[in-house]
């Protein structure tokens, strides 16, 4: 028996119901369905399923965004046409078995010991041969060595007729689970998607269309959460995320939906006594782990487990999966510090012409919580929000090009201005190096690089602690801050306190060095920086200068170097008249961007390089000088000239003409912390994988059937010779034509008549 690819064909039923079923159960109706689920999950996997939609408008613009989301490309599995497809697949598929099983079954016990014994002689595999026993002894000696070898045989002894003479007619056939595998296939394809279908999300749509439950999409404590946003302990199926801070329990799991959470009631609760996480050499982690204690709510009893990845808890017919870890609630301590240049910004918001002046402060929260963020005049109504604490921050610096060990961070400030990353190149080498050298992107990411790089060197290294919060302004416009607590060694000769800065979650952090001083702060830089504010700390830093730098008695050169310095440290203050930016387009004049622009408007193109070349010099020395009076003032010993000066004071200029692009003047630095961990569980009910286990068993039996088990019909027709003797012919059928099958019937018939196999013909 052949299976047809056609539908079942029903008689009597109107032309149109024919039609529809005889499609639904059609082969190419499934296979189609089947493809289209196939390209489906592609794009499932492709594209990053439950993401929030503003990281959608970023990655594709607001017209795909649109388009995707009104085609749940954002949700495929949980997509109204998905699982519509899905049903129908079910039924197609039912329907195809539903018509090819009967046939089938009926086929089992079908030998076709009937067919003509003339009829041998048209199959590819036959043989002839005279047997010297008895027609009836040889048939039954044939039949025995069959069974014996595995073969279902029938005989049938067929008296004499017109046209036929007397003999024994030997059927057999093996093989006959090929045609099971079909079955097996394609009922496993049904439990599949039935499973699929239960375990999803379709039962908990169903209680939201007919039960009276909605999704909840506000905020506030769990306990406060209405009852028509919570789905009973008895409901069938889910699978939600369960977070428990080290210490606290937890007995109600989120089900994420595509515009809010349902809340899912457990009936246990689960207590997090201990969370434990290991981490390679590289910085990645090994093993997370988390011994909890199940305190049944019905029994009381209390059952201790031990979660880790790959090793869940069952308990009352929920797995209890290690998903991740989190942030518990860490208490932490941080202090609010004025960076100096940076933008007079509103903290959040758009650039003010209004500075932002404050004292330095404290500010103590948890992670996760939010507080207002008074810095004085000028801040207006902003908020802080503690985001995430990291103690443990593994970095590479073993070659350039690499990214972050734990977090791919790429790091480039300049992109924090447009305008400034698009303005004009530096008018000589000397700036021009500069300039590059100033490029915070190039110069992180030759580096901090990623562990799983092994084509390069790997240096990896623990950074140390890190938190990151979010200033938030009244409109509900944030910006993402991410700053390390301990100056790092990047290589440079210096230590850098790393401040990172980024606009949208979607993007990747952008960092500010600021160099650390001999104390291992920042105070050096922001005494340097306030001075740089001040119109008369700069007069006299000039002063300082220009009485160091040219004889006395040579006034008229002093008077020209103190112009030129005059100018060069206002430039680069950014409080040079000259230098404020022209027209619609608000470019940063501050820093070394402001000495190109002067230059490139105010030297002619061939003296641009020595002009830029004695800039950069006197500005270097004037505030070699600043700072030195910075320190004076503070009551401390100057620096001495020697190399570490050197490369300090070169990673401080840099920082002060980068700080004009960093978004606020004020840093909040890490003091002090208590760390608390949170482990987040995925607690699932999924009676339906059973089923799809059931499915996948059947299906792996099945396509073994199909593949590897050959059916095949083999006959002998015994007639009487001379001589008491008996004329054979054998003859074999296959459903696959193969070399194994032609071995086959060779030693077949070598072994029951002693004949020599005719070869087939090609």
């Amino acid at each position: 028996m052949s299976v047809s690819t056609h539908g079942l064909r029903l008689k009597r039923v109107s032309p149109a119901a024919r039609a529809a079923v005889e499609l639904l159960s059609s082969m190419r109706f499934s296979i189609s369905l089947l493809s289209v689920i196939c390209i489906a999950s592609v794009i499932g996997t492709v594209l990053k399923q439950g993401e929030p939609v503003n990281n959608y408008v970023n990655q594709f613009g607001p017209f795909w965004a649109q388009v995707f989301k009104a085609l749940d490309l954002y949700g495929v599995y949980s997509a109204w046409w998905f699982l519509l497809i899905l049903a129908f697949l079910v039924i197609s598929t039912s329907l195809c078995v539903a018509r090819t099983s009967p046939k089938i079954f009926r086929d089992w016990n079908v030998y076709k010991e009937n067919i003509r014994a003339q009829s041998l002689n048209a199959f590819a595999h036959k043989a002839q041969t005279t047997l010297a026993e008895t027609p009836q002894a040889a048939a039954q000696r044939i039949g025995t060595m069959l069974a014996g070898g595995g073969w279902r045989v029938k005989l049938q002894e067929r008296p004499a007729a017109p046209g036929n003479a007397a003999g024994w007619m030997v059927a057999a056939k093996a093989g006959a689970a090929n045609k099971l595998g079909y079955i097996f296939a394609h009922s496993a394809i049904v439990l599949i998607c039935l499973g699929g279908l239960f375990d999803g999300d379709l039962m908990v749509r169903a209680q939201t269309w007919f039960n009276g439950k909605s999704i909840y999409a506000g905020g506030g404590l769990i306990a406060d959460v209405k009852p028509e946003h919570r789905l009973p302990v008895s409901n069938p199926t889910f699978r939600g995320n369960l977070m428990v801070a080290e210490g606290e329990r937890s007995s109600t799991a989120l089900l994420a939906q595509p515009t809010g959470v349902l809340l899912q009631d457990l009936p246990f609760s689960i207590e997090l006594k201990k969370f434990i996480v290991e981490y390679y050499s590289t910085g990645m982690p090994k093993l997370f782990a988390s011994e909890i204690v199940i305190h049944d709510k019905e029994t009381g009893a209390q059952i201790q487990e031990r979660v880790e990845v790959n090793h869940p808890a069952s308990y009352r017919g929920i797995q209890i999966y290690q998903s991740s870890f989190d942030d518990g609630g860490s208490r932490v301590k941080l202090k609010a510090v004025p960076l100096g240049l940076g933008p007079v910004a509103g903290l959040a918001g758009a650039a003010t012409s209004k500075p932002v002046a404050f004292a330095p402060f404290e500010i103590e929260g948890t992670v996760g919580s939010s507080q207002p963020f008074q810095a004085g005049t000028g801040a207006g109504n902003v908020s802080v929000e503690l985001v995430a604490l990291r103690v443990i921050n593994v970095e590479n610096f073993g070659a350039p090009g690499s990214g972050s060990a734990v977090d791919v961070r790429k790091v480039d400030l300049a992109s924090v201005n447009p305008a400034a990353a698009d303005g004009p190149q530096a008018s000589s080498a000397g700036l021009s190096k500069l300039l590059q050298s100033s490029s915070l992107g190039a110069a992180l990411d030759n580096r901090l690089g990623a562990a799983n790089k092994t084509v390069t060197k790997r240096e990896l290294r623990n950074v140390g602690p890190s938190i990151t919060y979010k200033l938030r302004d009244a409109a509900g416009q944030a910006r993402e801050f991410h700053n390390y607590m301990l100056p790092v060694d990047t290589g440079d000769g210096v230590r850098v306190f790393l401040l990172g800065v980024r606009d949208t979650p979607s993007e990747a952090f952008r960092y500010l060095r600021v160099p650390a001083d001999a104390q291992d702060s920042m105070q050096d830089f922001q005494r340097m920086s306030a001075a740089l504010a001040d119109p008369t700390a700069r007069e006299r830093a000039v002063t300082t200068y220009v009485r160091q730098a040219v004889d006395p008695s040579r006034i008229e050169l002093a008077q020209q170097l103190k112009e030129s310095a005059t100018r060069a440290l206002a430039l680069f203050a950014g409080a040079d008249a000259a230098a404020k930016p022209v027209g619609e387009k608000s470019v940063a004049q501050s820093g070394l961007q402001a000495l190109v622009t002067f230059i490139e408007s105010r030297v002619p193109e061939a003296e641009r390089p020595r002009a830029s070349e004695v800039l950069v010099r006197i500005l270097n020395g004037v505030l070699f000088e600043l700072m030195q009076a910075t320190r004076q003032q503070a009551g401390l010993a100057a620096l001495p000239t020697n190399e570490a000066t050197q490369a300090f004071m070169t990673q401080a200029v840099l920082a002060l003409s980068d700080a004009a692009l960093y978004p606020v003047p004020v840093v909040l630095q890490l003091q002090d912390f208590t760390q608390v961990q949170a482990s987040v569980f995925q607690v699932a009910k999924a009676p339906g994988k059973v089923v799809v286990y059931s499915g996948c068993a059947l299906l792996i039996l099945g396509i073994f059937a199909m593949l590897y088990v050959r059916e095949r019909r083999l006959w002998v027709w015994l007639s009487d010779a001379q001589g008491g003797q008996a004329r054979a012919m054998m003859a074999l059928s296959s459903n696959r034509k193969t070399l194994d099958g032609d071995r086959e019937f060779q030693t077949l018939a070598q072994k029951l008549m002693g004949a020599v196999a005719q070869k087939p013909a090609a």
